[in-house]
């Protein structure tokens, strides 16, 4: 359960303390290493953000009115860092990477000798979407950093750029003396995509990821990269492991397959239901006027609702972790 003295701070607070807050709690919590198993201990840390997310879907949705305001979005990170320095820079952009799976990269660091200059949690662009973010870092898409094709119509300027499926070790070879990079790999959202069927979830994804994190190929690529450079690595968007998630009422469920379909965002006019507390919200932010579902909640559908998504109003989808690194 919340304590009291974080009911008031997110109720009574501003709308920036309390999203302050949250970022701070988030932190403290998703950054510590893992004494026992990580499958066990992030599994036991979903269960304080269930908290979080019922207070913040159930009496605080209108703090989300206010999320692109008051967190600090992880482009404008990104752009603000990388026009500070003018060579020896390099992103690390490590799709659908979630505040879940920062201990690895906390403890690996640490292991390999680096000093970690800063580490905090950003926002993701709304709607929590590869393409919203890639578009906010000025590409039309994230393919479009392939090989270099990204040209100079981007917000990173200067940057060698490419975009990776590889093993960690194949990619290694890809990254030449330029002094400045920015390599976006999806091994991590392709897992997520894998393993988002009925019967698989994030336990599979923990496991996968615990050691793909630790291993000497993923520190090798980051250790290539950090050769006369400083490293950020973070997220384009986290994810829900929605498998954990409760089945609305059928009116509920009926209304969200109607609307969302499968995906928990949709560029619609919102119906107003009449449901308090709300069970979707509309939001416009910098990239239009979308409908979102809120908090932890699916519904049933043909096939069987997504057990790994992103999109939504949850804490999970739309903070990521920014780390930035040196040897």
């Amino acid at each position: 359960m919340l304590s009291v003295d974080t009911l008031q701070a997110i109720i009574e607070a501003s709308d920036q303390d309390a999203w302050d807050y949250i970022r701070s709690d988030l932190y403290k919590l998703y950054s510590a290493s893992f004494a026992e198993s990580a499958s066990h201990e992030i599994l036991q840390r979903e269960k304080h953000v269930s908290y979080l997310e019922t207070l913040l879907a159930g009496s605080c949705w209108n703090l989300w009115d206010s999320f692109e305001r008051a967190v600090p979005k992880t482009s404008d990170e990104l752009i603000k860092h990388w026009n500070q320095k003018a060579n020896g820079k390099a992103v690390f952009i490590i799709d659908g990477l979630s505040l879940r799976e920062l201990p690895f990269l906390l403890e690996g660091a640490a292991q390999h000798g680096y000093h970690i200059h800063q580490s905090h949690i950003t926002a993701a662009s709304l709607p929590s979407e590869t393409t919203v973010f890639a578009k906010d870092l000025g590409f039309p898409q994230r393919s479009a950093l392939e090989n270099n094709q990204a040209g100079t119509r981007h917000f990173l300027i200067g940057a060698k750029t490419d975009c990776l499926d590889l093993p960690w070790s194949d990619c290694i070879s890809r990254i030449t003396p330029d002094p400045n990079w920015v390599v976006w790999h999806t091994w991590f959202d392709d897992r997520i995509h894998e393993y988002n069927v009925p019967g698989k979830g994030l336990r599979e994804l923990i496991t996968k990821s615990e050691v793909e994190f630790s291993s000497s190929s993923f520190w090798g690529l980051v250790d290539k990269l950090a050769q006369g450079r400083q490293v950020y690595i973070t997220s384009d968007h986290g994810y829900a492991a929605t498998g954990d998630f409760y089945n609305v009422t059928d009116k509920q469920a009926l209304y969200l397959k109607e609307t969302y379909k499968s995906q928990r965002f949709a560029k619609v006019d919102l119906r107003r239901s009449g449901w308090m507390p709300p069970i979707d919200i509309p939001l416009t932010s910098e990239h239009g006027s979308y409908s979102y579902v809120l908090g932890r909640r699916k519904w049933r559908s043909a096939g069987g609702y997504p057990t790994l998504t992103h999109g939504g109003l949850s804490l999970m989808e739309t903070l990521v972790p920014f780390l930035e690194l040196s040897k």
